[in-house]
């Protein structure tokens, strides 16, 4: 064998010795090896030092991404958690931009490589504009994806509190979701809605439950600062409901609470929910009206079954001043602003039916709220959520609660109204804070339960399966189906759309109403017929 000075020279490193036609060859696969195997090309044809570099970095990225794929199809919500920490957020955003910055590299290496003058004019414009192409389809996709990245950081950095993650308290997360409206034509903050999600930890099933703003004489936690003024409740005559707490704290009594508090009035807030519920409350999401329907557009809209006819003011009618249109009942897909008027319109009815529809706003909004749905809309939902949201919940636990929000958004809600209808209609006024408390730990139970009966369900079928394998067929059908009720009925207390059962109205002609006739009722000053065909307008259910 001659010696390596006697080999014959390699067409790849050596273009001159080959034809135009395959420089221009060698050309384009040089340029795809650096698309799909980042060094390969530096490997056959240029410096092998770096090649071998970049091929181990690029054997590394694939061998990320293959963990990354098994993880996923593993327990995907250990993924969900490391991409929404924001200390996992800052080392992707590190690694794109390196990689971005490194591939564009490899590309202008893959270039000298080629030697572009030594190509035919024709193809040396070709394989130009398709290595321009390749770095804005490599490395400009890396840009972008770390600059999305570093949006969402800076909104959870920014909306977040900082601090350690909390754990569940008896199983249970337990969160306060305030409704605040702070408009220009209002004297301060006020929680005109108040619920409290308290959630299953390991199960996702939910307890919605909805305080009305006018409840009285709610209870303060032991520890909570408002104690020592109302040792026996906030209880000084009408003026003393629930959405006036917020303020009472903030105007009168923010020297009482640490300093470390940074939303007195929501602390305020939180300790009155924990003293009236007797559940932990853990956390508080504040949810400002002015920037809800940016965030429901973000998500795409939110889908709702409306049972009944739903008031909103809009343009004012010709020769008149009403100014009233109406949702009409059946499937309804909102935008932003269209589910800001469904969630707080009262007009013909009262607090009662929007606090209802406002459960369902919120369940469709969780339903919505998939990893999908984040992905998809990422950056408008990011930009809504800074606008949007204020909490004290720590930047470190929304990893968990994004891995919990998919096992929510796939189990019964259980809804519970501190008031009609769920409780007499003059609850709010004059609670009875034992039985109040005892309904909530009954859902609670009901809802485990629930998940006791399917385990020795499970169990029990597998037992009976060698004995009578079509009896227990016949009695696994039976046993489902009641199963199903259960959970329907007593523990997803959700309401029901009508089933025709109940009075329908109709036009005097028998024809169905509609929103032409709702209008000619209120130029006439028919409103007490408006308020009985509205009546069931807090019957509503998320498809």
């Amino acid at each position: 064998m001659g010696s390596a000075s006697h080999r014959a020279p390699s067409p790849l490193r050596q273009p001159e010795t080959i034809s135009a036609p395959q420089r221009s060859k060698r050309a384009l696969i040089l340029v795809l090896l650096t698309i799909f195997f980042p060094g390969s090309a530096q490997l056959i044809a240029g410096n092998r030092k770096l090649g071998r570099l970049a091929v181990s970095i690029t054997m590394l990225c694939w061998v990320a991404i293959l963990g990354i794929v098994a993880i996923y199809f593993i327990d995907r919500s250990i993924l969900l958690g490391w991409v929404a920490h924001p200390n996992f957020q800052m080392f992707l955003i590190i690694v794109l931009g390196t990689l971005a910055v490194g591939w564009f590299i490899m590309f202008i290496n893959t270039l000298v490589i080629i030697r572009p003058k030594m190509l035919a004019p024709g193809m040396r414009a070709i394989v130009t504009v398709f290595t321009l192409a390749a770095v804005v389809a490599t490395s400009g996709v890396f840009i972008y994806s770390a600059s999305i990245l570093n949006t969402g950081r800076e909104t959870i950095v920014s909306v977040f509190d900082e601090g350690p993650a909390f754990d569940p308290v008896d199983g249970r997360y337990n969160i306060a979701v305030f409704g605040a409206d702070s408009g220009s034509n209002r004297d301060g903050v006020r929680t005109d809605s108040v619920a409290l999600l308290s959630v299953d930890a390991k199960t996702g099933k939910t307890l919605l439950i909805s305080i009305p703003r006018n409840f009285q004489n709610a209870r303060f936690s032991d520890d909570s600062p408002m104690k020592q003024f109302w040792p026996n409740g906030y209880n000084c005559g009408d003026e003393c409901i629930f959405n006036a707490i917020y303020r009472n704290a903030v105007d009168q009594h923010a020297d009482a609470f640490p300093s470390t508090v940074k939303n007195v009035g929501a602390q305020a807030a939180m300790d009155a929910l924990e003293g009236t519920t007797g559940l932990s409350v853990q956390g508080y999401v504040m949810v400002d009206m002015a920037g809800f329907e940016q965030f429901v557009d973000a998500l795409g809209g939110v889908t709702i079954n409306s049972g009944g006819w739903v008031p909103y003011n809009g343009k004012r009618y010709e020769n008149s001043t009403v100014r009233t249109h109406w949702f009409a009942p059946g499937t309804q897909t909102f935008t932003g602003k269209q589910a800001l008027w469904f969630a707080r319109s009262r007009d013909f009815t009262d607090d009662y039916h929007r606090i209802k529809r406002q459960q369902c706003l919120q369940q469709a909004i969780i339903k919505q709220f998939t990893p999908q749905t984040i992905l998809t809309n990422f950056t408008s939902i990011m930009s809504a959520g800074e606008q949007l949201v204020e909490t004290n919940i720590p930047a470190g636990q929304l990893g968990s609660f994004v891995s919990l929000a998919e096992k929510v958004s796939s189990q019964p809600m259980a809804r519970l109204t501190l008031g009609a209808p769920d409780f007499a209609r003059n609850f709010s006024t004059y609670p009875d804070f034992d039985e109040l408390q005892e309904r909530i730990q009954s859902v609670i139970a009901k809802q485990s339960q629930s998940d006791t009966k399917k385990t020795e369900k499970s169990e029990s079928t597998k037992k009976s399966e060698d004995s009578s394998k079509s009896a227990e067929s016949s009695e696994s059908a039976t046993s489902s189906a009641s199963e199903e009720s259960d959970d329907s009925s007593d523990i997803n207390n959700a309401p029901k759309l009508s089933n025709g059962s109940e009075q329908e109205f109709t036009q005097p002609d028998g024809s169905p109403i509609t929103e032409e006739y709702l209008v000619q009722l209120e130029m006439a000053g028919y409103t007490t017929r408006i308020s009985q065909i509205a009546a069931n307008n807090d019957e509503c259910s998320v498809p």
